[in-house]
């Protein structure tokens, strides 16, 4: 059946409810609601009992289903790092080597533990939340110390964790993307998602322009300002602002009594990050039925492993791992394991849900054909050299109103894949200037929720933040846009 114009209404609908509430979740639920409506000829009940049964029907697909369970044990994990300690013996071992670079005047250790904090963000990919609340909550005390201003710690903490966990995917974004583009056809999303990093511009234009910032101290902005007044006067805050206290999203308190050891935190990570290409390999291994030799059946095995497979198998064996190393030092008994896995679990139970109600509405809207419809309606006007550029604008508006990329990422995935197809651009970079996009409106939107996370964790004022991260976050959209219009006309 020919929907036509109906089929854009449920993520207008969507989009606008967003813009207006706030509320993501809502905003879903209200889309797949209306989606169903159209589909059973606007009958109330026929749509809604429809609802039910399409976010029942995500679990028939075992893909989602699998990111799904991914998502809510990668919280489990987290608990089980945060309760061993072993995020604060990373930081105390970093904290010994600054101790010898102490020295104001040259700046030098000014320099080190901000590069320290970003690595630090940068490493912690594994989920953005964590990355921000460590970075923010451990590094506060150097930061003050050394008469750094907290909007800069804030920025560090926000710009070093969205960034890194887009490109380094083996993580909930990862798996979340995935299931996404199998909604939408892609039959290998673990290659497409692999190949898109390298047209994803501004998360690494954020990353660059953040560790150019701090090398050459040349701040530009408010950032300045800000820097200055905390020279001249001492103040790390405004006269006036209201800092966010981070003790309302600290951390799982830690284990009493047992030190605070490093590898409780790296060897559990390293675990996950290291089983996740060895299970593409075996998930793919039998698929592969041409080869020439060993390596090319690797490469080719990688391409062709499930996804969602890989990264459930990888947290579950990084948990064994988790579990497995700290009964062994005596401080987990198997009561405290399952206490721990549940908590785990029911803190990313939002999430999950998010991840519920954006394949339900992308299964709705390709029930519907709403991208081919979109497609089509612009192959007349928009042309494809124009496209990764103006998927990456709408991308950003979006997720700047919204204050989520996951949201923008459900939406616009269903829309700018069929229209990438329908006008014979680069799947793979309209892929990347979607989740570019999403980063980038994140990156400068007051309702972000990494964005607020940095600035309680960080203790800066939160407005404060936003003004001082904008100018730089612009500057990578601005050269971003520009990267894609060179390569949609000159290739």
């Amino acid at each position: 059946m020919e929907y036509g114009f109906l089929s854009v209404i449920p993520p207008i609908v969507a989009i606008i409810l967003a813009l207006r509430t706030k509320q993501v979740y809502i905003a879903l639920l209200f889309g797949i609601w209306f989606s169903w409506l159209i589909i059973e000829g606007w009958n109330p009940l026929n749509g809604t009992l429809a609802m039910i049964e399409g976010m029942v029907n995500v679990f028939q697909d075992k893909g989602s289903t699998r990111t799904i369970m991914f998502s809510a044990l990668v919280g489990a994990l987290l608990i089980f790092i945060q309760f061993s300690r072993g995020v604060e013996g990373f930081i105390n071992i970093i904290n010994k080597k600054l101790v010898k670079y102490e020295n104001k005047k040259s700046g030098y250790s000014r320099v080190m533990v901000q590069i320290l904090a970003t690595f630090t963000g940068l490493l912690l990919f594994v989920e953005t939340s964590i990355s921000s609340l460590t970075v923010g909550t451990l590094y506060r005390p150097i930061f003050d110390k050394l008469g750094i201003p907290r909007e800069k710690l804030a920025y560090i903490a926000d710009s070093s964790s969205a960034p890194s966990s887009i490109l380094i995917p083996f993580n909930a974004w990862g798996a979340f993307i995935m299931g996404l583009l199998l909604t939408q056809g892609i039959d290998k999303p673990f290659a497409m998602m692999i190949a898109s990093i390298k047209y994803n511009f501004y998360p690494i234009l954020a990353i660059g322009i953040l560790f150019f910032i701090i090398l050459s101290r040349k701040d530009f902005g408010p950032m300045k300002k800000a820097e200055k007044r905390t020279k001249e006067t001492g103040m790390l805050l405004n006269k006036g602002s209201k800092p966010m206290v981070s003790d309302e999203v600290t951390s799982f308190p830690p284990k009493e009594g047992i030190p605070a050891r490093a590898y409780n935190m790296v060897v559990p990570l390293a675990t996950m990050v290291f089983m996740m290409p060895i299970n593409l390999i075996y998930t793919g291994w039998n698929e592969v039925k041409d080869f020439s030799s060993t390596f090319d059946h690797i490469k080719q095995a990688i391409g062709a492993g499930s996804g969602s497979s890989s990264v459930l198998y990888a947290v579950i064996t990084a948990l064994l791992v988790a579990i497995t190393m700290y009964t062994i030092q005596g401080f987990l008994k198997p009561k405290e394991a399952v206490n721990l896995t549940l908590k785990g679990i029911s803190e990313l139970m939002p999430l999950a849900l998010l991840m519920l109600l954006a394949f339900a509405i992308g299964n709705a809207c390709k029930e519907l054909e709403t991208g081919v419809y979109v497609a089509n309606a612009t192959k007349e006007w928009l042309s494809p050299q124009l496209l990764p550029a103006v998927v990456f604008i709408i991308s950003s508006f979006i997720a700047f109103s919204t204050g989520t990329s996951w949201g923008t990422f459900a939406i616009m995935l269903l829309i700018s894949i069929p229209m990438a197809n329908t006008h014979g651009a680069d799947v793979t970079i309209v892929v990347a200037a979607t989740l570019g996009g999403g980063i980038f409106g994140d990156h400068c939107s007051p309702i972000s929720d990494t964005s607020i996370i940095s600035s309680m964790a960080s203790a800066s004022d939160h407005i404060d933040h936003v003004k001082t991260q904008l100018p730089y976050a612009l500057v990578g959209g601005a050269i971003t846009v520009i990267l894609y219009l060179i390569i949609g006309f000159f290739g």
